[in-house]
């Protein structure tokens, strides 16, 4: 390795490898395609990510002028923004003595800072395969001579549908390249897109087999919940004796945004994570999360890929995952890089057939989630809560109500002010005058009109009310057009 390469990443306290790294590492550095496969949080970033620096030309290095002008000598796919731009800063963070130019495109942003940076000269790209083929097509990036290319995650790039832009991608691609492939599963589509893709690939895996792909120091808690106690669950958890950062995952983007907004109001520092929120919105929550800014982050599915943060002791999932794969990547959010972390899922009731499947297919001893409300003792237990917490750190916020105020009297100041403005009387006719003066002056003949149909028929009224309408428009305005208007329609309806 690069001692430039190894500066950086001592300062970064990072020395120590993990497995994927130490069997990934002396054969990527050859330029040998390879396919990793490694649970998530594994240290998979560094593994392809030390071989494609050091083996891309630095700009110090005399033959770095031959190349074509500006082009990225390698390219790095992401399924996720969050997860390109964990990339990216791990990347930066190891070449910070190599001079090396690193590039993170995506969707969700404006082209003018993509379009400018890639015309000014990039040396490693790291993209959404999205925006990578729109950057293509717009002829503002270049692969045609890129000696690596990495697909990371590649499971979940089939999930999301994006494997037919992959394939394209690849198809821009000399064939001569180093190919890397990186996925903690490895379905028969991506096994298919290796074998058409890469040359004599060496399979590395660090894990056994798929159903031992759980992080081992993760602790793994199944809770049978009500939905409306989960976020009182999840305030006592917040004040368990051991529980920093929180990652909670929802179903849906509505779902995230509920929580988030409820654990807000019970006290916490909570944000969600979602595809509605702008793209300016996801980094700012993420990187708070970071900081130590943010407390909760309540995320979606999607966002669960790419959430590399230290210091993340519980993942909750809201929801029932919908598949062991889910599952499996979204504890994988705790545990990393050798720490322990706490896991727990809510199981709701319609969902215990759909969590003994994925109980049998990880081989978990969870077939039957236990019971469980904010009030139960065990879970007081398990997660080390002290008695008599609350779900809530504020007082809630008083609900803003107006004084309750007599109906009899709203409807006597109604009438008053429906008088003084006009004199509106309710049992009027429908007669219509022309006249501004009091309606009064028509409720005795209107009431004539409401009875002549019982006396003198159907027709007689109607044509009543015809001269009454008639002689009422000839009649000028004021109080007095309004009295002669009555008087008319009381004599026609005699």
């Amino acid at each position: 390795m690069l001692p430039e390469i190894c500066d950086a990443l001592e300062r970064a306290n990072i020395v120590t490898p993990f497995a994927i790294q130490e069997m990934t590492l002396s054969v990527a550095l050859l330029g040998t395609d390879l396919i990793g496969q490694a649970r998530t949080g594994t240290g998979k970033t560094l593994a392809f990510g030390i071989p494609v620096l050091q083996r891309s030309v630095t700009p110090t290095d005399p033959a770095y002028a031959d190349l074509p002008q500006g082009k990225p000598q390698a390219l790095i796919v992401a399924p996720t923004r969050e997860l390109a731009l964990q990339v990216s800063n791990d990347l930066h963070l190891a070449s910070k003595d190599l001079g090396l130019r690193v590039l993170t495109v995506y969707g969700g942003v404006g082209y003018d800072t993509q379009l400018d940076t890639l015309a000014s000269g990039v040396d490693i790209v790291v993209g959404t395969p999205g925006r990578l083929i729109d950057l293509c097509n717009r002829r503002a990036l270049d692969i045609s001579h890129v000696h690596a290319l990495v697909l990371d995650e590649a499971d979940e790039m089939l999930d999301l549908g994006f494997l037919p832009d992959v394939e394209r991608i690849l198809s821009m691609t000399p064939e001569t390249r180093q190919t890397m492939l990186f996925s903690a599963t490895m379905p028969a589509a991506i096994v298919s897109l290796a074998r058409t893709h890469m040359r004599h690939p060496m399979n590395i895996r660090a894990e056994s087999s798929y159903e031992n792909a759980t992080v081992p120091a993760t602790a793994q808690f199944i809770y049978q919940a009500h939905d409306l106690d989960k976020p009182e669950i999840i305030g006592r958890v917040l004040q368990a004796e051991d529980a920093g950062k929180i990652i909670v995952f929802t179903r849906t983007k509505r779902q995230a945004q509920r929580v988030a907004d409820d654990l807000a109001e019970r006290g916490f520092s909570a944000s969600p994570l979602h595809g509605d929120m702008a793209q300016v919105a996801r980094e700012k929550a993420l990187n708070r999360f970071r900081e130590d800014k943010l407390r909760v982050l309540v995320a979606t599915d999607v966002a669960a890929r790419g959430i590399d943060v230290a210091g993340v002791s519980h993942v909750i999932n809201y929801t029932c995952p919908e598949d062991e794969k889910t599952y499996i990547h979204r504890i994988g959010r705790t545990g990393r890089a050798g720490a322990s972390g706490i896991a727990i899922t809510f199981v709701d009731w319609p969902d215990l057939a759909r969590w003994k499947m994925i109980n049998k297919a990880l081989d978990l001893p969870f077939d039957e989630p236990q019971e469980t409300y904010s009030t139960s003792e065990h879970l007081y237990h398990d997660q080390g809560i002290a008695p008599g917490t609350k779900g809530r750190i504020v007082d809630a916020a008083p609900v803003e109500r107006k004084p309750r105020e007599d109906r009899g009297d709203r409807g006597g100041d109604r009438g008053g002010r429906e008088r003084s403005g006009g004199e509106r009387n309710r049992n009027r006719s429908r007669t219509r005058t022309r006249s501004g003066g009091a309606a009064t002056a028509g409720s005795a003949p209107a009431a004539s009109s409401a009875e002549a149909p019982a006396e003198g028929g159907e027709a007689r009224s109607g044509a009543s009310r015809s001269r009454s309408r008639s002689r009422s428009r000839r009649r000028s305005g004021g109080s007095g057009g309004g009295e002669a208007g009555g008087t008319a329609q009381a004599t026609a309806t005699e």
